[in-house]
């Protein structure tokens, strides 16, 4: 499964973590407790698209015009009765209503409108008679994340993207491109167009030298990561051509810098294409990215367990991280707290439906 619900830049800025070495560790925590997080709470907060087959009559309850659904409704493309047969009867939007709240998802059961001829039929036999194809999960919070910046688009096939916005964006989010899901697995710098460093003489390598200036409309942003030779800077404000950074960020060397050596933006990324029941599909250049959102509790709860078990990996599952004056004893009541906040205010009753 590939939707994460915190992504591996954040996890690494909070526990302080520099360097790609720990990568692949960050990852598979926020993997796992992701997948910790679904299986407590029985939801997924990253929509899939997906049709789902029940059984009709249902074996419990028994209202002869509800449909009970096993997992969270966001939104129905499909809605067929007899579905099994060869010639099936799809209902129509108008003729049902989802609930319990007919404006805002998720949705737990599906009624048919008592005022239309429509109603729930079984097939040759009972089992999988009606099919619901639609968006499953408990939302689709989305935020704009910028445009695909990349000369000709991509094709239904390629594997990786350029970007007009890297602060937007971070290695585990699920992005949505029209109407396809790309999951970010990677990101790696690119000399884009032809930005260059422009100061008077050659950038000093110093912490206390912050100010790097540009070639004129380099389209850099705060929140970027920049490369120059190996080393790496984050911008952390941008006025004209002069952008403010923090030297030899993410473990990288300090260095001096001659002027006009190219500066590259990590904005190339690393996608998995058509994931969560969506298709590959062709983009033009400049077609606008959303990026999905969980609810920020799960967020912040994923983020906290990722960094504590990081950080009790680090000392070997011992009480005490770190050493000498920086030594300090793990707690786990605050994390614990807001498990049971969180899982208690989303956990979703199972019903056995099917």
């Amino acid at each position: 499964m590939t939707n994460w619900y915190c992504g591996r830049d954040a996890v690494k800025r909070a526990a302080g973590i520099w360097g790609a070495e720990r990568d692949q560790h960050v990852d598979r925590a926020i993997e796992s407790f992701s997948r910790r997080i679904d299986s407590e709470t029985h939801r997924r907060f990253i929509p899939r698209t997906q049709t789902r087959l029940f059984r009709w009559p249902q074996l419990q309850p028994m209202e002869a015009t509800i449909l009970w659904l096993d997992e969270d409704l966001i939104s129905i493309t499909t809605l067929q009765a007899k579905a099994q047969d060869s010639t099936p009867t799809t209902i129509a939007a108008a003729d049902y209503f989802l609930e319990p709240n007919n404006t805002q998802p998720p949705y737990d059961r599906i009624e048919i409108d008592l005022s239309s001829t429509a109603a729930f039929e079984s097939g040759d036999t009972p089992q999988r008679s009606i099919s619901v194809a639609g968006s499953w999960g408990y939302s689709d919070t989305k935020r704009s994340a910028g445009t695909i910046d990349d000369a000709g688009g991509i094709s239904a096939t390629d594997t990786s993207l350029i970007v007009s916005d890297a602060s937007l964006l971070d290695v585990g989010n699920t992005l949505l491109i029209q109407s396809e899901q790309l999951f970010v697995s990677n990101r790696a710098f690119a000399a884009l167009g032809t930005i260059l460093l422009n100061m008077v003489g050659n950038l000093g390598a110093g912490k206390a030298t912050v100010t790097v200036t540009v070639d004129a409309s380099h389209g850099v942003k705060a929140g970027e990561v920049i490369r120059i030779d190996s080393e790496q800077m984050y911008v952390e404000a941008v006025s004209g051509n002069d952008l403010t950074v923090v030297r030899a960020y993410n473990g990288t060397v300090l260095a001096s810098h001659n002027d006009n050596t190219a500066i590259h933006i990590n904005r190339t990324l690393t996608v998995e294409r058509g994931v969560n029941g969506t298709t590959a599909a062709t983009h033009a250049d400049a077609t606008a990215i959303d990026v999905y959102e969980p609810p920020f509790d799960i967020q912040e709860l994923c983020l906290a367990e990722t960094i504590a078990a990081l950080a009790q990996e680090g000392a070997g599952w011992g009480r005490v991280v770190g050493a000498g004056e920086a030594a300090r004893e793990m707690d786990g009541r605050g994390i614990a707290d807001l498990r049971e906040r969180v899982v208690g205010g989303y956990r979703k009753r199972r019903l056995a439906v099917v």
